[in-house]
């Protein structure tokens, strides 16, 4: 076989490239944007929330159900930001332990610039108590005794907002991590992503063109269906669990 030299192989390059001619243009760059009207507070980095509330000393601590429905569904009131910058939202239900609220702590404290940047809880501290018996325990007995105190959320829920005189790109990793870890479905957002999801969600219920909707079929029992779906799935169409 024939190998050509690697001089040649080269020269041939320098050839190509001499053959490309640049041309000079006039190049716009947008201006870099104001953050004068954004004010540093006090205290840049998250609070540390208690592992278990405190209850008056004449008050025995409260045991609970599951109370599932404190997970399910949509969140309704907490959805915006109210820095109107960045943040992490939940796209699913599921609980969050002390640790979690430690893991995005450390995180943030780690990676927040406090010169410029600053964070915020949007969530209220562990609060639900779980119950839970020892192991080898026979069935009875009564309920078992706290073992952990948990934060329900719920699908489309604020977790936390940065902010300060900084970009999205500047966040978005520190975001990103906080949001894998969490023990359910979340991701980073900012104002603008959003809006540009709320936009587009509009558009598509606008612009549908397929009549045979989940809402369509489940409320005219198309195929049966009834019989195979929840009541959950009546009230959201089979969006949330």
């Amino acid at each position: 076989m024939f190998y050509r030299p690697f001089r040649s192989c080269f020269g041939l390059l320098q050839a190509e490239k001499a053959q490309l001619t640049l041309v000079a243009g006039l190049k716009y760059f947008p201006p870099p944007k104001n953050y004068d009207h954004i004010e540093i507070p006090e205290r840049q980095r998250l609070r540390v929330y208690d592992k278990v509330p405190q209850y008056p000393p004449n008050l025995k601590p409260p045991k609970m159900q599951k109370r599932l429905r404190y997970m399910r569904g949509p969140e309704e009131v907490h959805t915006t930001l109210q820095l109107k910058q960045y943040g992490v939202r939940a796209t699913g239900g599921g609980r969050m332990k002390h640790e979690h609220f430690e893991m995005a702590r450390l995180v943030v404290a780690r990676k927040l610039d406090m010169k410029r940047m600053f964070a915020i809880w949007r969530i209220d501290p562990p609060w639900q108590p779980i119950t839970k018996k020892g192991q080898g325990q026979r069935m009875g007995g009564g309920k078992g005794a706290i073992d952990h105190y948990v934060t329900p959320i719920k699908s489309g829920r604020i977790i936390l907002e940065v902010g300060g005189k900084c970009e999205y790109a500047e966040v978005h990793d520190m975001l990103r991590i906080i949001s894998e870890r969490l023990p359910f479905k979340a991701e980073p957002v900012s104002e603008e992503i959003l809006e540009q999801k709320a936009a587009e969600e509009k558009w598509l219920e606008e612009n549908n063109k397929n009549e045979y909707t989940m809402k369509y079929i489940i409320q005219n029992n198309m195929g049966g269906c009834h019989k195979m779906l929840s009541p959950f799935d009546h009230k959201w169409y089979t969006k949330y669990l």
